[in-house]
């Protein structure tokens, strides 16, 4: 089933649709229910299939018709035939079929703006081509829950200042021309606190606190307050 899903939502993005993971799992459950009475094998979502169906812009499920069809024609008339077929050469098709899902502008992009994306992004794809697609999956969604417990109890802060001629705040590291109003300490926090990362979230404060006034002992302002944004 996740394997299934994982492929429908992986089509989905490169066409541009919604996949609603509930009834794929209901879809799923259903028609393994029904195959188990026949002694049917497991059934899943295939990659290659799907992938020579999106090649191929079918639009209606009248193309899965039609491949059932086809598929039993085949079984019955030309597996003798088929069975002299090398596996590179099948390999070969499925590989043609996935070269157009690669994006390699938008890989690019996620290397630039969140590394720790990108790394999961290639162990994804590593595992699935060296491994199989079940681990490389595996390995996939455990470096992303890795990745939103650091986010949680690691959130990312950073100091606000005030755009010029606006009412706007942003990052004064992204923004060097934003203006640190004298005597506040704006800061953004990127997760909620509670117990995981309070610790760190008065740590992490504290040192904004003793740095503003360190850069504020010149002009005799020190920090008198502190205005935290929970708007991530």
């Amino acid at each position: 089933m996740q394997e299934g899903i994982a492929i429908g939502r992986s089509f989905a993005i490169a066409t541009n649709e919604q996949i609603d993971g509930n009834k794929e799992m209901v879809a799923y459950g259903l028609i393994n229910i029904v195959g188990s009475m026949t002694s049917c094998y497991l059934i899943t979502g295939s990659f290659s299939e799907t992938a020579v169906n999106v090649n191929a812009r079918c639009k209606t499920l009248m193309s899965n018709v039609v491949q059932a069809v086809c598929m039993m024609m085949v079984l019955l008339f030309l597996s003798p035939l088929f069975s002299y077929t090398p596996q590179v050469a099948l390999s070969t098709i499925i590989i043609s079929a996935m070269l157009g899902l690669i994006k390699y502008k938008k890989l690019y992009y996620l290397f630039k703006t969140d590394k720790l994306d990108f790394v999961i992004c290639m162990s994804a794809f590593f595992g699935v081509s060296f491994i199989n697609m079940d681990m490389g999956l595996m390995i996939s969604v455990g470096l992303a829950l890795v990745r939103a417990l650091l986010y949680m109890t690691r959130p990312a802060t950073c100091k606000l200042g005030n755009i010029p001629n606006s009412k706007l705040y942003h990052d004064v590291e992204q923004y060097p021309g934003a203006i640190v109003i004298l005597g506040f300490l704006v800061l953004q926090i990127g997760s909620l606190i509670y117990f995981a990362n309070a610790n760190y979230m008065k740590e992490r404060i504290l040192r904004w606190v003793r740095d503003g006034n360190d850069l504020a002992m010149a002009s005799d302002y020190n920090v008198e307050f502190v205005l935290l944004n929970f708007g991530g």
